[in-house]
Formats: C-alpha cells, sequence, structure tokens
C-alpha cells in the first residue's frame, strides 16, 4: 500500500483508496460528492494567520515549512489524528493526501507527506 499527494482538482480523480483532504477552507469549485472523500481534516492545515501571511510566495516557503511544522508541534493533537488514520488505512488500501493548491511543490500537503513518510518509514508514490 502507498501514501499518495494529489491535487484535488485532478482529473480523472484517483479513487484507489481512502482520500484525506488537508485544506483548512474548502477547494472551490468542487462539490462534496466529486470530491469523493473519506474525511476531511481541515484542522491539520496552517493556521488562519500563516496561511495568509505565506500567500503561495514562494519566496516564503522555508519559513512557512518551518513555522507550518512548529505549529504542528505545538498542537500535535491533529497531526497525531492524521498518522493514525494513515497508518490504519494503509493495512488495507492506499491513502490519497488531497490539497488544492495550484503549486504542487510548495504546499502544506506536501509538507505533511514528508513529515509522515519520515514518522511512519514510508514510501511515496
Amino acid at each position: 500500500m502507498k501514501l499518495k499527494l494529489e491535487r484535488i482538482y485532478t482529473k480523472p480523480a484517483d479513487l484507489d483508496g481512502y482520500r484525506i483532504l488537508v485544506d483548512r477552507i474548502w477547494p472551490r469549485g468542487i462539490s462534496k460528492v466529486n470530491a469523493h472523500l473519506n474525511k476531511w481534516l481541515k484542522e491539520v492545515g496552517p493556521s488562519n494567520d500563516l496561511r495568509k501571511w505565506y500567500g503561495h510566495d514562494v519566496a516564503r516557503y522555508p519559513e512557512f515549512k518551518e513555522r507550518y511544522l512548529a505549529e504542528l508541534t505545538a498542537n500535535p493533537v491533529y497531526y497525531n489524528s492524521l498518522k493514525a488514520i494513515v497508518q490504519e488505512q494503509l493495512q488495507s488500501q492506499n491513502v490519497i493526501i488531497l490539497y488544492g493548491a495550484k503549486d504542487e511543490k510548495h504546499n502544506q500537503a506536501v509538507i505533511l507527506v514528508e513529515k509522515l513518510t519520515q514518522d511512519l518509514h514510508l514510501s511515496i508514490k
């Protein structure tokens, strides 16, 4: 079983696994039916203040990553919940971490998947 990372706007949607959205705000233009989500863990996303500060400015990404990881460390309950779900679901199916950002390399989902991969000793597809 694999941990996957995918933009929620990708067509066709990868439905081969347990789908978790990790954005604090619901992605525009995506209906809840078409999202095919198993779980929306909005609380694991960056705080509103951090999200607004970052504004998807790639130059701020290194500091965004540092601040976001600090938020996860300071309030681990939501990350630990995500980690437990991923660990449980990977026993029987793929897990797909979903996000809405246009930039596929500089967003919170990338950071989460890197952290999950490290913490759970996983491979990513």
